[in-house]
């Protein structure tokens, strides 16, 4: 019976996540754009060609930037929710309403998407300086470690790694290894708590 009460308050912690996230992604084409960007760098990063490459990733220019438009869009618009309603777990495992009872290990996840804008509005600008393609390889990175942080969310953190794995075959670590330092060094503050102090 205890089991079954927790995967009940699990399920439905959980589905309130989905549904809030979804309520603000209902009207973007964010998701879209994404697959978008992350089948194009892999299908110019098989083309044996570098002019061919090169030549591929440039056609991406529009939708990078509507990416990292609706992404802040997200953003700001999340940030009108409340502070329990975005509240995610740092362990591997879903604790459902930890912020009522353990607030030490929740994240803010508003905080998280205001990194993750920044961060690829940083790389689509390119103010790193990189090439077409090192410019990709981060960009990817910056996708998918969005992508794994709405899945955390959503989910747990687990389940996060495990889906990152799964359809990039890429770990969390590497993820965030390979995107700029502007996001790995923001997201390492918020990950350890120290954020904002």
């Amino acid at each position: 019976m205890v089991f079954v009460a927790w995967q009940l308050l699990r399920t439905r912690y959980q589905r309130s996540h989905i549904a809030l996230l979804g309520q603000h992604l209902a009207n973007m084409q964010l998701e879209r754009h994404m697959e978008t960007l992350t089948q194009g760098y892999t299908r110019a990063i098989h083309e044996k060609d570098e002019g061919r490459q090169l030549q591929v990733l440039e056609t991406f220019a529009q939708t990078e930037s509507a990416v990292a438009a609706q992404l802040r869009s997200l953003a700001e618009a999340m940030q009108k929710e409340s502070e329990p309603d975005t509240s995610m777990v740092v362990l591997p495992m879903c604790l459902p309403y930890a912020e009522r009872f353990l607030p030490s290990v929740t994240r803010d996840f508003r905080k998280l998407l205001h990194i993750h804008a920044a961060g690829l509005r940083h790389v689509v600008d390119n103010e790193g300086g990189w090439d077409l393609k090192t410019r990709a390889y981060h960009l990817s990175a910056e996708l998918y470690l969005f992508q794994h942080s709405c899945h955390w969310y959503c989910k747990s953190r687990g389940v996060a790694n495990a889906r990152l794995m799964l359809r990039h075959q890429v770990q969390h670590q590497k993820a965030l290894e390979s995107v700029s330092a502007v996001t790995r060094t923001a997201y390492q503050q918020w990950l350890d708590g120290t954020a904002g102090r």
